[in-house]
């Protein structure tokens, strides 16, 4: 019935709470963890007596349970793992307050009136575990006089009418847990009308979409994460090949010029040769022929003086 017609405006109402918070650096999960260590000291002020002192620890558990959500919003942190925690979380407090009240009975009344909050917790847990296997069959069962809001509200109540009228503890107690069958059962009956017939109108075709949402929802979030380390991955390696090609082509380039540098070096060195070794060989046959020249004159020369110096008449006469 709260979120039904008042959960607009109590968000409305708490959505710049959360935001100053946030700016405050306080989280939604630190919000959920205070509200249930101030559950435990509630129900430790309830089971020793201190009523009042209990009703005052009550209503500072709820503000942290009514904040969270906002706060969690203004960061953009709302999650599955936060949205889990938050709702263990209450089903813890709603025990452990209930538990400090059964304590408090206990020590004050006999054993059958001290189980009177247990059989609350039981009704308030069945209210619970409708809404969630509702939800997983993908059929709605919100609403009701008594969910959460509600029974913390007449709780505190009671509390304070105990705390002036001890009596009244145990009066309140007996219409919070009709109040809370009557709410257990009218969600019953919604979803059993809901889930009327086959299975594909009685919402598992829907619970199977709403799971494939769910899927595609965390598919999302992990995919820019996952997209993003691939694509630095990927540009890693892009960029090592790249310079491990253009490196390698240009040691290929430097390493040929340095041949061709070499080559042509040679070739120079070939041709200087030659022009050498054919500067000598033409010399030397310059030399040769120089040589020749003058041993010929020279031996015409001795053939002339040997011829003159030979008398006339000098033949073989008899």
């Amino acid at each position: 019935m709260f979120d039904g017609r008042w959960r607009h405006g109590v968000d409305s109402a708490t959505h710049p709470v959360g935001t100053a918070l946030h700016r405050l650096g306080v989280t939604a999960d630190l919000l959920t963890g205070t509200g249930l260590v101030l559950s435990v000291a509630t129900a430790l002020a309830l089971g020793s007596g201190h009523l009042a002192w209990g009703l005052v620890l009550l209503i500072s558990a709820a503000l942290p349970d009514l904040l969270d959500g906002p706060v969690a919003k203004a960061a953009g942190t709302a999650s599955v793992r936060g949205a889990f925690f938050d709702s263990v979380a209450d089903r813890v407090s709603d025990a452990v307050v209930l538990g400090g009240i059964a304590w408090f009975m206990l020590s004050r009344h006999d054993g059958p009136t001290a189980m009177l909050p247990f059989a609350v917790l039981a009704a308030s847990s069945l209210i619970s575990y409708e809404r969630a296997k509702a939800e997983v069959l993908g059929i709605d069962a919100k609403g009701g006089l008594m969910e959460r809001a509600e029974r913390v509200i007449a709780l505190g109540a009671t509390i304070l009418a105990a705390a002036f009228w001890l009596p009244a503890l145990v009066i309140g107690l007996w219409v919070l847990l009709v109040a809370v069958a009557a709410t257990a059962a009218g969600r019953f009956m919604r979803v059993w009308s809901r889930a009327e017939g086959p299975a594909e109108r009685a919402g598992v075709s829907a619970s199977r979409g709403a799971r494939r949402r769910a899927v595609q929802i965390r598919w999302r979030e992990s995919s820019a994460d996952s997209r993003w380390r691939a694509w630095r991955e990927s540009s890693a390696d892009s960029r090592w090949r790249a310079w491990r090609e253009s490196s390698a082509d240009s040691r290929w380039r430097a390493w040929r010029e340095t041949r061709l540098a070499g080559g042509q070096g040679g070739l120079r060195r070939d041709e200087e040769s030659l022009k050498g070794a054919a500067s000598l060989h033409r010399w030397r046959t310059r030399r040769d022929g120089a040589l020749s020249g003058r041993v010929a004159r020279a031996g015409g020369g001795r053939r002339d003086a040997h011829s003159q110096d030979r008398p006339a008449g000098s033949g073989t006469d008899l």
